[in-house]
């Protein structure tokens, strides 16, 4: 009988430390502060649940979760279906196909708060090009004063950002799919639109899974981006969860209602994160 070695699990070790240290053990201390009532480094007492109920109960709360809800849904709807329409329309090979990827590549690179700072800008009616333009359309568009301008840059400034995420996963994931199946289509004489709902899609589902997911993830925890163009005005029209989060444990010092927040935040991106999951999962199951 032949034995089986195990020793390479060891290797596995330092990785399983690093995740303790970094994540594992800073989640417990919010876990502590969730429950104490904290009034300086050595004076606290346990108040049990209150601060989930007080969280719970807030309605400042209840306006940054239905906002940030929107704002997510807004990305996805939009953010999806115009990656997988801008892989669809890159060259598949050739120097022009290295050109997009170069092109597309370039705003992921923009760290948050740069590319806060140049929609900041860009939107002013005064020296901003998109500000003069709408201006002097006769648009009355002024996103520091106006809720649904600042709505609006928001959202476009997010899909500026990362829509060229989801078309670099969809066109790696059309790549991958084998020319034996538009072969077969052509020979069928299936339309472009028989092809993409027939081939293209459904090849596209495990890619789109993973696009969905980080997309909704960072979408519902956006924080730079906002704060630095709008601050979370006009008022609170865009102050999401992550600036409330911030405003109550930053601003306010209330380290205890901060750290029962942020691990209902945590919950909400999980279970919102698992739906999606299982959902996308669910069809292939039935098959």
């Amino acid at each position: 009988m032949k034995v089986q070695n195990n020793h390479a699990w060891w290797l596995v070790l330092p990785v399983f430390a690093l995740v303790a240290f970094s994540a594992i053990l800073p989640m417990m201390t919010v876990v502590n502060y969730s429950v104490q009532d904290i009034f300086d480094p050595t004076t606290r007492f346990f108040v049990g649940t209150d601060w989930y109920e007080k969280v719970l109960t807030d309605p400042r709360l209840h306006d940054s979760l239905l906002r940030q809800f929107i704002f997510s849904a807004c990305v996805l709807a939009i953010e999806i279906p115009l990656g997988i329409a801008v892989a669809l329309s890159m060259p598949t090979k050739g120097r022009w196909a290295s050109l997009c990827l170069i092109v597309l590549a370039i705003p992921l690179l923009i760290p948050w708060n740069v590319v806060g700072t140049i929609w900041q800008i860009f939107g002013r009616g005064d020296i901003g090009l998109l500000g003069w333009a709408l201006n002097a359309l006769g648009f009355s568009y002024n996103y520091a004063a106006d809720t649904l301008d600042a709505w609006v840059t928001v959202l476009v400034m997010d899909v500026w950002h990362w829509t060229s995420l989801v078309a670099l996963l969809c066109y790696s994931g059309l790549r991958a799919i084998p020319d034996v199946y538009y072969q077969a289509a052509r020979i069928d004489r299936a339309s472009s639109w028989a092809v993409f709902r027939h081939i293209q899609l459904p090849k596209l589902k495990s890619v789109l899974l993973i696009a969905v997911m980080l997309r909704f993830m960072d979408s519902f925890m956006i924080y730079t981006e906002p704060f630095v163009l709008t601050g979370g005005g006009p008022g609170n029209a865009t102050t999401f969860l992550s600036q409330t989060l911030t405003k109550m444990a930053v601003g306010q010092f209330d380290l205890g209602p901060a750290a029962a927040f942020s691990l209902i935040y945590f919950l909400i991106i999980l279970l919102v994160s698992w739906l999606f999951y299982t959902a996308m999962t669910h069809g292939d199951q039935n098959r």
